[in-house]
């Protein structure tokens, strides 16, 4: 038994006194504030209902957070210590310590403590850790439910049990060895590639995967090829009569497809004897066909049936969601959390498709009603999957209860986002119990002649729809990028038999690229993190913002591009630590993870083969290799951090290697001219694959030192222009200072700091003149003063445009030229005017119509704000990202930014500062508020 085992035995296996005594009081601790008042009423009188707010400890955040008794230990800055069985050193987190006292206060009232946290390992951890915390001395019960409904509380308060130390093990495996991979390893990115970077167990593998996609991207040539697309003419008496073909064969030699080219835009091995059809080629056989008999040579018909999809899981939800809604993965994790706390749906953390008695029942009655007795399965369906690394399984994503509402019964009581949401799983529950959808493909071959004597084989394909069967309810959304097609879709064929003749009334050659891999987005990237078995599908949604916030990735629309600096991180990894960054084997450890969820490994055997080495493991595990501490702690010194950061991207005209360099202070371009190092600036938001030579050469004809414009004749300090990271702008050369007299260094504070402007967005580096360059230096620009209040009024350029400013009160102005030309007048017939949200004065039409949001049902249009353009549809309005370019702004990216900024709620209201007492006699203490179900009414 471990120490976990026996810590949980020893505060649970408490006498009973009698759970069902009248009189007794219980006190019910769980996570969160919403399920606290949701679940209150339900469990009738006897219970006090707590939040703990998520975890009330955790190893230390920082130096400052470990007790100074440690302070002097070789392990305390890990947090573990991993010469005695790695046992963690928890602390309670400073914002939490209110929070315990108010809970121990509690608990010494109480009788009973029911934890009921979350069903999965984490609530168990939480669960754990509050019941090393609070160390009651009353009889502690587990309290386990999915849902949050009165019958699924009262049955969970009813029917216990005790804490499951196998799961806390599994949950605190995990968290030490991520603490452990992530301060053994962060510390060589930072003494390698930059400061302030992290690793990841599953974070570092995820960016890797992003990278990869983008080398594929960046290695990619695309190749050409091309066909004829044809409409034929089945006669008078076919329904349709006009019908879509395409070649696919001349003289019986297949036609190349982009399927049959690679990367390399070569052909495939496999494809060596398909044929290449050219433009020209192409050209030449449409007009030697045109006027030509058709015949069908084949007619092949089958069956057609689709089985409905399976209900919801983590997993699915998040990818459904993003595709179909346009929300990200923590939107869509944030909305089902509280659709799961407010008693909508059943918990929504789960790799398992499986559906209770109750709901299988609930999901048939409801079909039948709504579409007739004939739409529904003729059994119950069950979805068993055999999940890699599954988290441990109850049910899938459903309604709750034990008859489901219907979308327009909730429609009242949800936001917009969370009826999507709910209404999306009520509608994928009710499908997956009806009946398949049936109907027929049709394959045909039709043949013609060319004047030239060639035979020119086209095929056509159709696909009817007889009985929608589930499709009725739900469709699933596809990829469009990935060629996805809907079940939903047909396309009909008419009637046709052999050797049926045909005309041809249009024939046009068709060119066509390859092209490469598309990126990753949100959903897809969920797809291939659970296609390879890396981390869990309640994580997905934490790693991805991860990997976002710490600068590895960042968004192009919904598509996840790398930044320069992952590219530097993963190369690192690759080549020092490949273990740690490979699929196989990172899959590997969540199978022996779960053997500690399992109990058939112990927590600390494993933790200790995984950090010093050991014999067990798979092949070429961590372990295996000499274990985690020697893999990190040997050879660092010898990483070449040159080497690491330098991506070679292509050769220039004169055969020179141009890089990508990884600065500490960001990205830059360089090349060797002449035996001297030649550099330039890369702007953040170019995608790596989009640097062509092209660009390179631009960047570099603007050097570093920036383009000189001439002397400032006041300050007699040459002027430049150049191209920084954040866009374009002009600046002063200051001469070097003079060495003080006593040898000592001046301090960053006390040298001159040079004047900058930003260039307006009718300027570029290569037309800005000197003047402009000088009035662009001398803001902000003194308009005058307020002849009321004395205050100074200016003209200024921002970050998001043109304003004035008095004291704290800005104000927009339309143009960059009013800068210079405002009169006082003017700016004071502004400040007259009430203040306005945005731009000043009529309403301006919409930079971009974007079509209807998916959520709201309204139009989504760009506008021109006060900070900037953004979208919006008439209730939420959301800020446009540096990365999002008005023009290149898709329907689905204003979605998903509207759906974000809807997810993340109202902003909190500002609270009035407090009155001070007008006596300063202090007020009588309060007992603390205790929240009973007696006081509800």
């Amino acid at each position: 038994m471990s120490r976990r085992a026996d810590s949980v035995a020893a505060r649970t296996n408490k006498t009973d006194a009698g759970a069902n005594g009248a009189g007794r009081r219980r006190l019910v601790i769980v996570e969160s504030p919403t399920k606290a008042r949701k679940i209150a009423p339900y469990l009738g009188g006897g219970y006090v209902v707590e939040s703990s707010v998520g975890h009330i400890r955790d190893l230390p955040r920082g130096a400052a957070d470990v007790p100074a008794k440690y302070k002097g230990e070789a392990w305390a800055r890990l947090g573990v210590n991993v010469d005695q069985d790695f046992e963690p050193l928890y602390v309670v987190s400073p914002d939490k310590k209110a929070k315990v006292t108010e809970l121990k206060s509690l608990l010494k009232d109480a009788d009973e403590l029911f934890l009921a946290t979350d069903p999965d390992r984490e609530g168990e951890a939480i669960a754990w850790h509050l019941l090393e915390t609070l160390k009651p001395k009353v009889p502690v019960r587990r309290m386990v439910f999915h849902e949050v409904t009165e019958q699924a509380i009262r049955a969970a308060a009813a029917d216990t049990r005790e804490l499951d130390a196998d799961l806390v093990d599994a949950q605190e495996t995990r968290r030490i060895l991520d603490r452990l991979y992530g301060y053994e390893v962060s510390p060589v990115l930072w003494k390698k590639v930059m400061p302030k970077l992290s690793a990841g167990r599953v974070q570092s593998v995820a960016t890797r995967i992003i990278v990869q996609r983008e080398r594929e991207r960046m290695q990619f040539k695309s190749a050409s090829y091309w066909d004829i697309a044809a409409t034929m003419d089945a006669g008078a008496d076919a329904t349709p009569r006009a019908f879509p073909a395409r070649l696919i064969a001349v003289e019986g030699a297949r036609l190349a497809t982009g399927r049959d080219f690679g990367a390399d835009g070569e052909l495939k091995a496999s494809a060596k004897d398909v044929r290449v059809l050219a433009e020209a080629d192409a050209n030449r056989l449409a007009e030697a066909l045109r006027n030509q008999d058709f015949k069908v040579t084949s007619v092949e018909e089958k069956p057609y049936t689709r089985r409905p999809y399976a209900p919801f899981m983590t997993s699915t939800l998040q990818q459904e969601a993003g595709r179909k809604l346009g929300l990200s993965s923590e939107a869509t994790m944030r909305t089902a959390q509280r659709l799961y706390e407010n008693g909508y749906i059943t918990y929504m953390r789960t790799d398992s498709t499986t559906l209770s008695e109750t709901a299988l029942t609930a999901a048939r009655n409801q079909a039948t009603d709504l579409y007739g007795s004939e739409y529904v399965s003729p059994s119950p369906r069950q979805y068993t999957r055999k999940v890699k690394n599954s988290q441990e399984a109850h049910e899938a994503i459903r309604p709750a209860g034990e008859v489901f509402r219907t979308p327009g019964q909730v429609a009242g009581e949800l936001r917009n986002e969370e009826f999507r949401l709910y209404e999306m799983i009520w509608q994928r529950t009710i499908a997956s119990q009806m009946a398949d959808a049936k109907g027929t493909t049709m394959s045909v071959r039709i043949v013609g002649k060319a004047t030239t004597g060639e035979e020119c084989t086209f095929s056509a394909s159709g696909r009817t729809i007889t009985f929608a069967g589930f499709l009725k309810a739900y469709v699933e959304a596809v990829d469009s990028e990935s060629g996805g097609e809907a079940d939903d879709k047909q396309s009909r064929l008419p009637r046709l038999v052999k050797d049926q003749e045909l005309t041809a009334t249009a024939l046009s050659p068709d060119g066509h690229n390859t092209n490469p891999p598309p990126r990753y987005n949100e959903p897809s990237l969920v797809s291939k993190l659970e296609e390879l078995g890396i981390g869990r599908p309640s994580t997905y949604a934490s790693i991805i913002k991860t990997i976002q916030d710490r600068g590895y990735v960042w968004k192009k629309g919904s598509a996840l591009v790398p930044s320069w600096v992952a590219f530097a991180v993963v190369a690192l990894l690759e080549r020092h630590f490949e273990r740690l960054v490979d699929y196989d084997f990172t899959a590997a450890m969540e199978d022996e993870l779960d053997r500690i969820a399992s109990g058939d490994e112990q927590r600390t055997t494993w933790l200790s083969r995984f950090y010093f080495g050991g014999d067990q493991g798979v092949d070429g595990s961590i372990g295996r290799i000499g274990g985690l501490k020697k893999l990190v702690g040997t050879g660092v010194e010898d990483i070449d951090a040159r080497e690491i950061n330098s991506i070679p991207m292509f050769t220039d005209a004169e055969g020179r290697t141009v890089y990508v360099r990884v600065g500490r202070y960001g990205p830059y371009l360089e090349r060797e001219v002449d035996g001297k190092s030649q550099r330039a600036n890369l702007p953040d938001d170019l995608p790596p694959d989009e640097l062509t030579a092209e660009i390179a050469e631009e960047r570099f004809a603007t050097p570093q030192e920036g383009r000189p414009l001439g002397t400032d004749p006041v300050s007699g300090h040459e002027i430049v222009a150049k191209e920084g990271r954040f866009g374009p702008y002009v600046t002063e050369v200051l001469p070097e200072p003079e060495e003080p007299a006593d040898g000592k260094k001046t301090s960053k504070a006390a040298k001159l700091k040079p004047r900058t402007g930003s260039l307006f967005k009718s300027m570029s580096i290569e037309s800005v003149t000197l003047d402009d360059a000088l009035k662009l230096l001398s803001l902000p620009r003194v308009v005058g003063k307020d002849p009321e209040s004395g205050e100074e009024i200016t003209a200024q350029n921002g970050r998001y445009g043109p304003y004035l400013k008095k004291g704290t009160d800005s104000r927009s102005l339309e143009t960059e030229s009013q800068i210079f030309d405002i009169t006082l007048d003017e700016a004071l017939k502004i400040y007259s005017q009430p203040k306005q949200r945005g731009r000043r004065g009529a309403a301006k039409p919409p930079l971009k119509e974007l079509g209807d949001d998916p959520v709201s049902g309204k139009p989504m249009v760009v506008k021109d704000g006060r900070f900037g353009p953004y979208v919006t549809d008439g209730e939420y309005n959301a800020t446009l990202r540096k990365t999002d370019s008005i023009e290149e702004l898709t329907a689905d990216r204003a979605a998903e930014l509207l759906a974000d900024k809807r997810a993340k709620g109202p902003a909190p209201k500002k609270k009035a500062p407090a009155k001070k007492p007008a006596a300063a006699k202090a007020p009588a203490k309060k007992a603390p508020a205790k929240r009973t179900t007696a006081a509800k009414k």
